[in-house]
């Protein structure tokens, strides 16, 4: 492979600036500019020169020898002062060397899976972590790059390998008396596998809500207060309010930090016949986000039916707390009554959800748990048939373990991985 080189930190001005330097000539390349190079696993400021001799900036140099890096190759790091001009003049000189190019998205990542440093969902890890923006998205990146899927997978494979030995034994010495029944063994460690494998597939529904934020659509007909409460929820003016029933006409939307939970508020239209063809549209889209949404809040009267009915989780309130006399469940967004209790509510409802949640989190993964699952049902229930259709069974147990492989990047992945690290910065 050849050299490549980038910058690892965020564009723009900043106090300092990394620029990665990594592959088979990384030391050359990097003595060209910055002269002896300090020892592997070390640091030293250098001067770092452009082809002239001329000095661009002082710089903190690191070494990471192969495979003891990140890449699996030797990699260099220059840590210069974060001036968009220093940054252009290093870059500008290193596009100069013949030995090295410049990186494309996400290469040092890839170049990492390639060499062994990486498995897929560590990748997928990584690429989450970067993305975070709450507590709880960065706690479940860390879990996945950590390797703990990986280290699930590898077990579950084992088991299945050992289960599918056994098998084989059995077909390949058929003719013979064998003096041990593999039968139940075999079937205990389908089921370990099974049982474990729905309660992670269990949990990828939640660790991608995680990923990309809870829903809560507020509910309730015409002038219910439901843009307020928005407003009040938001601590911004997000959603225009007016005493005219019908105002909101799209879906208003509002993300939040929910005790490290991300979460959407959508303002949806108030439902009622609509009025002209625009407010129909807009009643129409506010049933559907409102039915697809993670939770709702209602807004409605005793006496008021609604198109949308509320699920076991969901929220009913009176609307407009400050208009009445008797406040015990009413909110108003106008005054500020029961908002906070109202976010308690929403984030205990969640932080619960959140509890089943695995180390699983991408469609990706799911499907590819599901796919093994069922697999493994199918060679369950051929291995009751009786000896005659052991091959069988161990054909669909080779099917589950090429599934268990392809979720950390073993086989059939090449497509995959081209969208994944599509989504990586250059200097990833």
């Amino acid at each position: 492979m050849k050299t490549i080189f980038a910058l690892a930190s965020a564009q723009g001005r900043a106090g300092v600036s990394v620029i990665r330097i990594s592959g088979p000539e990384a030391f050359q390349v990097a003595q060209n500019m910055a002269g002896d190079l300090p020892p592997p696993r070390s640091s030293g400021l250098r001067v770092l020169h452009d082809g002239q001799g001329a000095p661009i900036d002082q710089a903190l140099v690191l070494t990471f020898e192969g495979p003891n890096s990140f890449t699996g190759e030797d990699v260099v790091e220059f840590q210069v002062h974060g001036s968009i001009a220093v940054v252009r003049a290093v870059l500008s000189e290193l596009s100069l060397d013949p030995a090295a190019r410049l990186a494309e998205a996400g290469e040092f990542t890839r170049r990492a899976l390639e060499n062994g440093r990486l498995d897929l969902p560590k990748v997928e890890g990584l690429a989450d972590l970067i993305d975070a923006e709450t507590e709880a998205q960065r706690k479940q990146a860390l879990r996945v790059l950590s390797g703990d899927l990986g280290r699930k997978v590898e077990g579950w494979r084992k088991d299945l390998i050992r289960a599918a030995a056994l098998i084989e034994a059995t077909i390949d010495f058929v003719d013979e008396d064998v003096p041990v029944d593999v039968t139940p063994e075999v079937e205990t460690l389908l089921a370990g596998v099974q049982d474990a494998l729905d309660k992670e597939i269990k949990g990828t529904l939640v660790a991608e809500r995680i990923r990309s934020g809870f829903e809560v659509a507020i509910v309730g007909p015409p002038n219910a207060g439901k843009s307020t409460l928005l407003n009040a929820l938001a601590g911004r003016d997000a959603a225009i309010t007016s005493e005219i029933a019908g105002t909101t006409r799209d879906i208003i939307e509002v993300q939040m930090d929910l005790g490290g939970l991300p979460v959407t508020l959508l303002d949806t239209a108030g439902l009622r016949d609509g009025q002209d063809a625009i407010e129909l549209i807009g009643v129409e889209r506010a049933i559907s986000r409102a039915k697809s949404a993670d939770l709702r809040v209602f807004l409605v009267t005793s006496a008021e039916e609604l198109p949308v009915l509320p699920e076991p989780d969901d929220i009913v309130l009176r609307p407009k707390a400050d208009q009445l006399s008797d406040k015990g469940g009413a909110v108003s967004g106008k005054t500020g009554e029961g908002v906070s209790e109202l976010i308690s509510r929403i984030q205990a409802i969640f932080q619960d959800r959140a509890q089943v949640v695995g180390v699983a989190t991408h469609d990706r993964h799911r499907i590819a748990m599901e796919r093994a699952r069922d697999d493994l049902s199918a060679a369950a229930e051929r291995l009751s048939y009786g000896p005659e259709f052991y091959d069988i069974s161990a054909e669909e147990l080779r099917s589950a373990i090429r599934s268990l492989e392809s979720l950390v990047g073993r086989i059939d992945v090449e497509n995959l991985l081209d969208e994944i690290f599509s989504s990586f910065c250059v200097g990833k």
